[in-house]
């Protein structure tokens, strides 16, 4: 069994925190039913699912913490995994930084759940697989994609009374479709937490539509340009950046929310006034497990207003060291913007270059938030309001700092799925000025 109910987990953390002997214990419980379908070259690959349960368990006699997982369920197996924490926390060097378990929470339910999605069935894979492919098949293009579903629980608890189970679904798809000479690629994905959110049929018809334009690229010089990014094209920029949303990475002088001679820029004007991001796990389209990785409860907590940055990250060490209030690890990103799409940004740009995708983002200063990548499946030039023609790819250097400095229009932000990214994120198109191209690609 994956998929166990809260009393069934409950039943199961409580054996583990009655078992054990050591000063506190804290035990987590996960399980998952992940499906899947994978095709490229207009034919399905692979296709399968699997299930999986783990146990996990942390134990401390005072500063040496011992950890161990198992994915057995019955009381012999229990006492194994509790004996086993407290072996290696017996042999464990003290941490300077250890933390005590977390006090009784208060989590306030999420809908992270979908029955529909739970349901998904290997034909309705099937369908998506052949929904994506005979379009293209139909209109001499190549698709390569997949789908990945899954239903699963979290639960919580330990020692000191504190208790959390919720069960989630998502739903992830990526299809790129390539022209048959390999001269255009186009790319859609759709990331929801409700598979009623998602449409195959109408999807494939962005991918198809940026293959068939995006072929026999110009190639424009390297520059500065003004940009209009769609939003996966800026989420990736995004989440980089906020990884220096640590207060303990800001007062060492480690983030680019560091000021010199020590402290951070809280309450700082860092950005454009128009950019407001905020985390919440309760936010429509967007919601996310009540409680981070530690056991915290989130909450709403705005990270950025008006350009100022208004909340740092306090980890309940630095919170503590700094004699300030713990913050849980934010779950989803959500940025405010307006109502307009990706393509009435378009209208009302007289020379630009237009994004679909930004991929291989990869650091080159912590201290200025300077990124590297490459544009990748359907970049376009736009004049007159109008896309003209597809341009072969480029790299980029720019800084997302720089970037949310040199808007000039926001569109309605989408929900947004980032492999490498660990939020969920919302995200609109925006448009960008003087966003700095250094050389270019022939990749498609």
């Amino acid at each position: 069994m994956s998929i166990y109910s809260e009393q069934e987990a409950k039943a199961i953390l409580d054996k583990v925190i009655a078992l054990s002997k050591a000063d506190e214990c804290t035990a987590t419980l996960g399980g998952s039913i992940d499906g899947n379908i994978r095709y490229a070259r207009n034919a399905v690959s692979t296709s399968g699912i699997v299930t999986d349960t783990q146990l996990g368990v942390q134990v401390a006699f005072g500063k040496r913490v011992g950890v161990a997982t198992i994915n057995e369920f019955d009381d012999a197996s229990l006492a194994k995994v509790v004996a086993r924490a407290e072996e290696l926390a017996r042999l464990a060097p003290e941490n300077p930084e250890f933390m005590p378990a977390i006090d009784k929470q208060d989590y306030k339910a999420t809908k992270t759940y979908s029955e529909k999605t739970a349901a998904i069935t290997p034909e309705f894979r099937a369908q998506v697989a052949a929904d994506s492919i005979g379009p293209c098949k139909a209109d001499k293009l190549v698709a390569a994609g997949f789908l990945a579903d899954s239903q699963g629980f979290s639960a919580i608890a330990n020692s000191k009374g504190n208790f959390g189970y919720q069960k989630t679904t998502n739903v992830d798809f990526t299809c790129t479709v390539r022209t048959e000479d390999g001269t255009g690629s186009g790319w859609v994905a759709r990331n929801v937490a409700d598979v009623e959110r998602f449409d195959a049929k109408s999807e494939i018809k962005v991918a198809i539509d940026k293959a068939k334009r995006s072929r026999d690229a110009k190639a424009l010089e390297p520059g500065k340009y003004t940009v209009i990014m769609e939003p996966a094209a800026t989420a990736g920029l995004v989440s980089f950046m906020m990884f220096g949303f640590d207060a303990r990475q800001a007062d060492e002088g480690r983030s680019f929310l560091s000021k010199k001679g020590g402290g951070n820029k809280i309450g700082e004007q860092v950005y454009d006034p128009r950019v407001t991001i905020y985390a919440d796990p309760t936010e429509a389209g967007a919601e996310v497990l009540p409680w981070d990785n530690d056991g915290m409860a989130r909450s709403r907590m705005p990270i950025i207003s008006k350009g100022k940055v208004e909340n740092l990250r306090y980890s309940r060490y630095w919170a503590k060291n700094k004699e300030k209030p713990a913050t849980a690890m934010p779950g989803n990103l959500i940025m405010v913007g307006g109502d307009k799409s990706t393509m009435d940004l378009v209208k009302s740009t007289r020379k630009g270059i237009l994004v679909t995708r930004t991929w291989y983002i990869r650091m080159v200063d912590p201290q200025t938030v300077l990124l590297t990548g490459l544009t990748r499946d359907g970049t376009f030039y736009v004049e007159n309001g109008e896309v003209k023609y597809p341009i072969k790819n480029f790299r980029f250097n720019e800084s997302p700092v720089i970037m949310l400095n040199n808007i000039e229009e926001i569109g309605k932000p989408v929900r947004v799925g980032d492999d490498e990214s660990p939020f969920v994120m919302m995200i609109p198109p925006m448009k960008i000025r003087d966003f700095t191209f250094t050389s270019l690609s022939d990749a498609v």
